[in-house]
């Protein structure tokens, strides 16, 4: 009978040595939490707001994505049945509670008078 699966490809580390990704989590498990806090904090540059930005302007922003987040799943919803219809729905009513509470914010820094 011809064999299906093929051999496994050839290991070239020897069984003796552990591979480089079992000594990095040991040598990460000997630090505490002491010592990762003790780490300076170098935050990611990779998405920066402009500091200088007025809180009005990003609730504005933050209130515009949640409710183009609430279109966007409420038409995926309506193609939809079942338990994704539900789930939808309730990611839906998730973001509309968030934009509900920015436009809030937004209320009391700018009332209308």
């Amino acid at each position: 009978m011809p064999k299906v699966t093929p051999d496994p490809p050839q290991d070239s580390s020897s069984p003796d040595k552990p591979n480089e990704a079992t000594d990095r989590t040991v040598d990460d498990a000997a630090f505490s939490f002491a010592d990762i806090k003790a780490i300076p904090r170098k935050p990611s540059t990779f998405f920066i707001v402009n500091p200088e930005l007025p809180v009005q302007e990003l609730l504005g922003l933050a209130s515009e994505a949640a409710a183009s987040a609430c279109v966007i799943i409420m038409d995926r919803a309506d193609r939809e049945t079942g338990s994704i219809r539900n789930t939808l729905l309730g990611l839906e009513l998730i973001i509309s509670a968030i934009e509900i509470s920015v436009n809030r914010a937004l209320d009391h820094l700018d009332p209308i008078q």
